[in-house]
């Protein structure tokens, strides 16, 4: 008769609320955002829809699209005051310690299914840098979406804000091909996201997908960098 192993788990609270909550809301505005953004960039053809679809729709849409596009940056901004009042929140890249490159390989080879198992982490190494990356495009989509709805009053407020990220990118039109490619980029990193957050919560139990419901992640090893929340 086989014996049965125990295997001893121990919890540890990462995330805020802050974090938690705002994930949530920010991943159904980058979808809405999306989705509205491809008609907007897009159009239906109003002659055969009519009439279903309309320029009074598109107006609807557009409307959607900036309402999305203030509550994102208003709950991205919510989670930065996370990042400043938990240290779970803080789980970035440490490109500055040699090990990270290492370890980061070795995550990346394990997703790819050449090594059988990576060494425990909170957050791992390629994870920090896809969320480091993310963060990089978010503020791209941020600047040139602002660039773009404020183009319509160059002289207000807004537009003395924004209006340099047209004059760095060359013209309006520019802006409009960055802010569209980055979002592609964007839906990229979702997917490969949720293949990466799936196998870890499911096929080696790092209760990745709970954890941001809970804020707390059971692990049977130690991780690596659990010193980060002292």
């Amino acid at each position: 008769m086989k014996s049965v192993k125990e295997v001893k788990r121990k919890e540890y609270y990462i995330f805020s609320p802050f974090l938690r909550i705002f994930h949530w809301i920010m991943v159904a505005m980058i979808l809405v955002l999306f989705f509205t953004g491809l008609i907007i960039t897009k159009p239906m053809n109003v002659s055969t829809t009519e009439p279903f679809f309309s320029i009074t729709s598109i107006d609807l849409v557009r409307d959607i699209h900036f309402v999305a596009a203030f509550i994102f940056c208003a709950s991205f901004i919510l989670r930065i005051y996370g990042f400043i009042i938990n240290k779970g929140d803080r789980l970035f890249p440490r490109v500055w310690e040699g090990h990270f490159y290492s370890e980061t390989v070795e995550v990346a080879l394990h997703y790819m299914l050449l090594k059988s198992h990576h060494a425990s982490f909170l957050r791992n190494p390629l994870a920090r840098m896809s969320y480091a990356a993310l963060y990089v495009l978010v503020a791209i989509e941020i600047l040139t979406g602002f660039a773009m709805y404020y183009m319509t009053n160059p002289s207000g407020t807004g537009g003395m804000l924004f209006g340099w990220v047209n004059v760095i990118l060359g013209s309006e039109m520019m802006t409009h091909i960055v802010h569209h490619y980055v979002a592609w980029f964007i839906i990229l990193f979702a997917i490969g996201h949720f293949y990466m957050v799936i196998r870890a919560e499911f096929m080696e139990g790092e209760s990745e997908v709970s954890s941001m419901f809970s804020g707390k992640k059971v692990l049977a090893h130690v991780p690596k960098d659990a010193n980060e929340l002292d």
